[in-house]
């Protein structure tokens, strides 16, 4: 896959892997950190070239998860499962029942949700095997369920917050180029188009991609092109690795903010970009509303909470920018040292709060 380049920064407490032939299972659970509480993290299931390629990508999504729980303030450490989809035809019910029990082996120190690849469905599926699994229908009013929402929101959030930064206006009139509309993307297209943004939209289904295009007024581009558009802000919301050395010489946007995990390819992309002047929004930081939704759910918060929480990302983003200029860091590094300190801290006092 296209988003592997970089090895993981800090080695994880456990990698369980996963293999049950006969129901179609093979993948890995990463447990990068249970410091702050137990790892959590979605499960991707997708198409990996062989066992080392999906293991890398548990690994760094992994790491990613642990500082995005730990930056949002969450009583959770992170975690990441990656299945490989099963060549031909499946038992999709069996397949996520294996994995329900290979989450029970682990008694507690992962908490599972969907992810690339993954729904609602399949995580009841899950259910049926163990406890440790969020991500389930909500009732009526509560939280729970699909999580894409919050995670455009408070994307949504970190967005107003960098065009403020860099225009100190608001996000009316500026260009945003979303790349990826699925769950995520498509609810961002919703709120920017609600908050008088202009859109310009790609994804690689041809027909989701027109559609979406009709219904937001926005200019339709080919999935390559996107990072071409001249913008106020680049919005991946598609897999990770786009801003490789290629994809930040090529980007003509003054701002990333996006809903993507892993955005970087590596770390110096993230360095390049800031050469560039371009304003990068630690991805972790931006897309943690998904997560937040997933611990209310797990801890039984409110949805109000959430609603609260979620609304913060902004401010989040903002103390991990103004942390970055007072240190003349790059954001990416910056976020990575702040999540870093707050995991060697243990668990804090404002995570007992809610």
């Amino acid at each position: 896959m296209h988003h592997l380049h970089q090895s993981p920064g800090t080695p994880p407490e456990a990698v369980h892997v996963m293999r049950d032939p006969a129901n179609g299972l093979e993948g890995v659970i990463v447990l990068h950190s249970t410091r702050l509480g137990p790892a959590a993290g979605g499960c991707r299931l997708w198409r990996y070239p062989d066992a080392a390629a999906a293991a890398t990508d548990a690994l760094r999504l992994a790491e990613g998860m642990a500082y995005k729980n730990a930056l949002a303030d969450l009583p959770l450490g992170g975690g990441k499962a990656v299945i490989r989809l099963p060549q031909g035809k499946f038992d999709r019910a069996a397949l996520f029942r294996a994995f329900g029990r290979e989450v029970e082996r682990l008694e507690g120190r992962y908490l599972t949700a969907e992810d690339v690849g993954t729904g609602v469905a399949d995580m009841e599926w899950v259910r049926t095997e163990t406890a440790h699994v969020a991500g389930l229908p909500a009732a009526q009013g509560a939280v729970g369920g699909d999580p894409s929402p919050w995670t455009a929101l408070g994307v949504l959030s970190a967005m107003e917050e960098a065009v403020r930064r860099r225009h100190g206006s608001g996000l009316a009139g500026a260009t945003v180029a979303v790349q990826g509309l699925g769950h995520v993307g498509t609810h961002l297209c919703e709120l920017l188009a609600s908050v008088g943004a202009r859109l310009v939209v790609a994804d690689v289904d041809p027909g989701r991609a027109a559609a979406c295009a009709a219904r937001f007024d926005a200019q339709l581009v080919a999935p390559d092109a996107i990072l071409d558009v001249p913008c106020d802000v680049f919005a991946p919301c598609a897999l990770g690795g786009v801003l490789d050395e290629r994809g930040v010489v090529r980007l003509k946007a003054e701002i990333v903010c996006g809903a993507a995990n892993n955005v970087l390819a590596s770390d110096a992309d993230g360095l390049r970009l800031a050469k560039r002047g371009v304003l990068y929004c630690p991805d972790y930081v931006v897309n943690s509303g998904g997560i937040i939704n997933v611990c209310a759910e797990h801890l039984g918060w409110s949805r109000a909470e959430v609603e609260r929480r979620v609304g913060q990302t902004g401010e989040r983003l903002r103390a991990v920018l103004d942390h970055a200029e007072q240190r003349s860091l790059a954001p990416h590094r910056a976020a990575n040292a702040l999540a870093q300190a707050r995991i060697a801290v243990g668990y804090t006092a404002s995570a007992q709060a809610a």
